[in-house]
């Protein structure tokens, strides 16, 4: 059974998702210093982490309900496997794409490290990770560890000399490199990771059963962020960090929202069944696919940081619009044909949605 209020908010990381990448390649630069564009780039981090959670719960919640279709655990561990490779060649893909339509550096146009790299390898792991651990209470406690531990480590990693032997296109997987790197996996991974715990819990329940386990992640979540408020208050405990960037506190404050979000979606899913919300989450791999050449590349050159921010505004909604109906057209040639549409697919697949950050080559 599908849980529809994970298209809903996965719908909002999609809205969240155009909002940053339209504005942040539209507005002109000299808007960007206003404080409602620095609002709108804090909502627009969001994008991201919600997407990264809502692949990890997806992914658990795939093997669960293979599991529970009679496929045997090896079985069910493998799929998941191919699935992190398939996302991984995806972003490969994407980058050619790019590449071909867009132009740039030859060979660091291809092997940039965007956000669909850092999913790709965090399926990989995870998938193993669930292979290993075969109860619930070991995969709780391998996810949540991994969480931690790359929460923690990313201060670490990115001023660890040592890394510098390492090709750069290799290091721009674990931390910043000028020209390779829109996301790393220290930290991003760690959302992913995150997700996973929610998604093994909600796994072990009945999709009519989540009600009082959202409950508890809305009080976790407040707890979670307001601890991460807090903390950030206190003196850092590494020599070198960014709040903004590579802060465990940061992190941990996001991950708090999330899980507002999530049981947020949960109970206005009960009351607010959108549908077109709903469509717009389902599809988000297409409309990520589609609209980040259209708003970076060559189409939309005229406009590039030259638009007041009012103005950008406008045109994010109308692009916004102009995408949904891209995916009702999509989907009506899709039924013309008679095949089935993103809502026919199979209710555990991993989101392989993204959202790239609010600047094209920074962290």
């Amino acid at each position: 059974m599908r849980r529809p209020y994970l298209d809903w908010l996965r719908g909002i990381a999609v809205l969240i998702m155009i909002e940053a990448h339209t504005l942040d390649s539209w507005t002109r630069v000299a808007d960007k210093q206003s404080s409602a564009y620095q609002w709108a780039v804090l909502i627009a981090g969001y994008g991201a982490p919600i997407f990264l959670f809502l692949a990890g719960i997806t992914l658990v919640l795939a093997a669960g309900g293979r599991l529970r279709k009679g496929f045997s655990h090896a079985e069910v561990t493998r799929a998941a496997v191919r699935r992190g490779a398939w996302i991984l060649a995806l972003a490969f893909l994407f980058r050619l794409q790019s590449f071909l339509i867009s132009g740039g550096r030859f060979p660091q146009a291809l092997l940039k490290v965007d956000i669909l790299n850092v999913m790709g390898v965090s399926m990989l792991v995870a998938a193993i990770g669930w292979g290993a651990a075969a109860t619930l209470r070991r995969r709780l406690l391998l996810f949540a560890a991994v969480t931690v531990a790359v929460a923690m480590a990313t201060p670490l990693i990115r001023s660890w000399s040592a890394l510098s032997v390492l090709p750069d296109s290799l290091e721009a997987y674990l931390r910043p490199r000028p020209g390779l790197t829109n996301f790393t996996l220290f930290p991003w991974a760690a959302f992913f990771t995150s997700g996973c715990v929610a998604g093994a819990w909600l796994d072990a329940r009945q999709p009519g059963d989540d009600g009082r386990f959202m409950r508890w992640v809305g009080l976790a979540g407040i707890a979670l962020a307001a601890g991460g408020y807090g903390a950030s208050f206190l003196p850092p405990i590494y020599p070198e960090t960014s709040f903004w960037t590579s802060s465990p506190t940061f992190l941990f404050l996001r991950l708090g929202v999330l899980l507002i979000l999530l049981a947020g979606a949960y109970q206005l899913g009960r009351v607010w069944r959108w549908e077109p919300l709903q469509e717009f989450g389902r599809a988000s791999l297409f409309v990520y696919w589609v609209h980040v050449e259209l708003v970076y590349g060559v189409i939309s050159a005229p406009i590039h940081r030259r638009l007041p921010f009012p103005v950008a505004v406008a045109a994010f909604i109308a692009f916004t619009a102009a995408m949904f109906g891209l995916v009702r057209l999509k989907d009506a040639f899709q039924r013309w044909r008679g095949r089935p549409t993103e809502s026919g697919r199979d209710p555990g697949r991993a989101s392989l949605s993204a959202n790239r950050p609010v600047s094209r080559n920074s962290i």
